[in-house]
């Protein structure tokens, strides 16, 4: 009953996340656009719909693998006294990264890293840095001091100490700061199709120059959809880490 309880919120998040794939389905986002007062145009495909389902999956994923290394890394490293000094300016440039909106990014990366996923990905990465870091400083921070202290009476060296105590002890907070990159990725994703990535944006630019808001409803609810689902799995992932 109580692992039930705990899942609650994820299961909340899938059924939401499930509710709006519905809607990607072409007689549903058809009827929705007849109900707006869109005269019924052609829709997408769910193959097709599919298909950039995943490539949007696999460009969040991407974008989370790169700024969970990074932002894991410098938050750890914020957290350490030699790094004391740099704690402003460590967390000054992530802020200052998540300033810049992803349109920007991906605008101004084009002419340097081409088009596709790679611009994307340095948008990704822009936009989810802060969260990771800070998330990662403070549920290391808020570890007890006596566990450390427990920890090096018992001989653990430094290194130890982050790796056996430190890290696990802060694992719900890290977990935490990871879902949120990860919703911030799924949504983010979705500019890519403006550097000509295939996502779920794709059928959004593509409405817009068509004057068709079915697509636009099936690219913008199967976004939602997959936010909403990538939610609900990390939500699973943090209750079962707290067990």
């Amino acid at each position: 009953m109580s692992r039930l309880l705990s899942l609650r919120p994820a299961l909340g998040a899938a059924a939401a996340g499930l509710a709006l794939g519905a809607l990607c389905h072409p007689a549903l986002a058809s009827a929705l656009a007849a109900h707006l007062g869109e005269a019924p145009r052609r829709a997408l495909g769910l193959p097709h719909l599919g298909a950039l389902a995943l490539n949007h999956l696999a460009l969040a994923a991407g974008g989370l693998a790169l700024t969970a290394g990074l932002g894991v890394g410098l938050g750890i490293l914020a957290t350490r006294e030699a790094a004391a000094p740099w704690r402003g300016g460590i967390d000054g440039l992530a802020a200052a990264a998540q300033a810049v909106p992803p349109v920007v990014v991906v605008a101004l990366a084009l002419p340097v890293i081409g088009f596709g996923g790679p611009p994307t990905l340095l948008a990704l990465v822009f936009y989810g840095l802060m969260p990771v870091l800070r998330g990662t400083a403070s549920a290391i921070e808020a570890v007890p001091p006596e566990a450390r202290e427990a920890a090096r009476a018992l001989g653990l060296t430094r290194a130890q100490v982050l790796a056996r105590v430190e890290i696990p002890l802060a694992a719900p907070g890290i977990v935490e700061a990871l879902r949120t990159a990860l919703v911030l990725a799924v949504a983010t994703a979705a500019v890519g199709a403006l550097a000509g990535a295939s996502t779920l944006g794709t059928p959004v630019v593509a409405g817009l120059q068509n004057q068709n808001m079915v697509p636009m409803l099936q690219g913008t609810a199967g976004t939602a959809s997959l936010a909403f689902l990538c939610d609900a799995a990390m939500l699973a992932a943090a209750a079962l880490v707290r067990r």
